[in-house]
């Protein structure tokens, strides 16, 4: 193993949820954003993105499909996210999920998001986040003798301090690093995680828990920190999984189940370095188990895993 893959466990990832019935499938076109696609349906941006379990400053894949929903369906959806007071003779439960009094909060932002401004360079970001050209290269899936592009969307050391132009605005166009695994436009069901953490011996309502807390179960779906699919894997974590705990087989980049099996895998590492402790793993997955058991839990942290255990009920406890 190269030394700066041991940097990969001290970084990683996230994200929320969504239901379906009388929603409109919309077809992402070129410069559309979340924002201007909810705006267009007269719904607001949370609305839109609770529904499709995404997060509010999710970038959404050219060609992917979002699912605009009714009035109704994108209220139901911010109930059953914690993001407006729940209400009982309306509330509904997601396909393969059963309702239940526990409601999880929203999902917190990302640790380590940065989209690259003008003027930035991948060797003054890794000096200003204290880590190595290499190991940020790699966790982002990037070529660290390439050209950075302005507007790429980076996952940054958790914990690490803010890049110099981090208060600059944001460019207006998002670029996601050609990477695996790669983000399709696809759905899976709870059952298809539980089986998949079953056949390696993970909880089944842990490993669903995680996937619906990360994406909702969508496959689309890129992170502000460069995560992508079902199970938020990083490139750099993809290959860490590749590597070394894939067994000899190759996983498909382009495959939402071959997404679940890289994160379960990652997820079952996670927890034997952890001792069997689900919660120092479920950090783990959210900030780098490195950093969990040198530094402790950051406060969103401690959120991320109460927000997992909060979920789990709805997956067979």
């Amino acid at each position: 193993m190269r030394p700066s893959r041991l940097l990969l466990f001290c970084i990683f990832l996230l994200i929320p949820a969504a239901p379906a019935s009388a929603a409109v499938p919309h077809t992402v076109q070129p410069g559309e954003t979340l924002w201007s696609i909810a705006a267009a349906n007269n719904l607001t941006t949370r609305t839109v993105a609770a529904y499709n379990g995404l997060s509010e400053d999710s970038h959404v894949v050219l060609g992917s499909t979002i699912m605009v929903p009714t009035t109704a369906e994108g209220y139901a959806s911010l109930q059953q996210a914690g993001l407006v007071p729940a209400d009982p003779a309306q509330a509904t439960a997601p396909t393969g999920m059963t309702t239940t009094t526990t409601t999880a909060a929203a999902a917190p932002a990302p640790q380590g998001a940065y989209t690259v401004r003008a003027g930035d360079t991948l060797s003054a970001l890794a000096a200003q986040t204290g880590t190595s050209v290499e190991a940020m290269a790699a966790m982002n899936g990037l070529d660290p003798n390439g050209l950075l592009l302005t507007g790429t969307v980076l996952k940054l050391p958790g914990g690490a301090p803010a890049p110099v132009q981090a208060s600059a605005p944001e460019p207006a166009t998002q670029v996601v690093p050609e990477a695996a695994p790669a983000p399709t436009a696809q759905r899976v069901s709870a059952a298809d995680v539980q089986n998949v953490a079953a056949a390696h011996g993970v909880s089944p309502s842990l490993a669903a828990a995680v996937a619906w807390q990360e994406s909702g179960f969508n496959n689309s779906m890129v992170s502000p920190a460069n995560a992508r699919g079902v199970m938020q894997v990083m490139p750099g974590t993809w290959d860490y999984v590749q590597e070394n705990l894939a067994g000899g087989r190759t996983l498909d980049p382009n495959s939402a189940s071959d997404n679940i099996h890289a994160g379960v895998m990652y997820l079952k590492r996670l927890l034997t370095d952890a001792g069997g402790d689900e919660n120092a793993a479920i950090a783990g997955y959210y900030q780098g188990l490195a950093s969990v058991q040198e530094r402790g839990m950051y406060d969103d942290t401690q959120q991320y895993v109460d927000n997992v255990q909060a979920l789990r009920s709805r997956f067979g406890g």
